[in-house]
């Protein structure tokens, strides 16, 4: 009797996601999409706006885009965090504070959870108390 593919699809993808910082990435992605959604104006007012303007939108995207590399491609985790704080950070200055500040501490609490996800670490297992019962003399 085979597995339900429900059942299949999940264990391949706990498998695939013990394999890599994926809450930090998530975290960086919803950072990122959370800061471009608070960008009021439209793309020909930022433009006129000048560098300004423009760093609103790639700044969030760049973010988006950090996350997604992290997920996909966790051997450059360092790199990808490190800069991903310093975008994060930047989105303070150019999008609204950062997205009123959800976007800059989901990016920056994302960062540092791919900082520090270790690769060698074998992944945490559930362990259910033992109900041990009295027995009466």
């Amino acid at each position: 009797m085979s597995e339900r593919p429900s059942r299949v699809l999940r264990s391949a993808f706990r498998g695939w996601r013990a394999g890599r910082p994926f809450w930090g990435g998530l975290l960086l992605v919803l950072g990122g999409v959370e800061v471009l959604l608070t960008m009021k104006a439209s793309m020909k007012v930022m433009l006129h706006v000048g560098m300004q303007g423009v760093a609103g939108y790639l700044l969030p995207a760049l973010m988006v885009l950090l996350g997604l590399l992290v997920l996909f491609n966790p051997a450059q985790r360092l790199f990808y965090s490190i800069t991903g704080v310093l975008v994060s950070l930047g989105t303070w200055m150019t999008s609204n504070l950062g997205g009123f500040f959800v976007g800059l501490l989901l990016g920056v609490v994302g960062s540092c959870l791919v900082f520090g996800w270790l690769p060698d670490q074998e992944p945490r297992r559930r362990f259910r108390r033992k109900v041990v019962k009295a027995v009466s003399p």
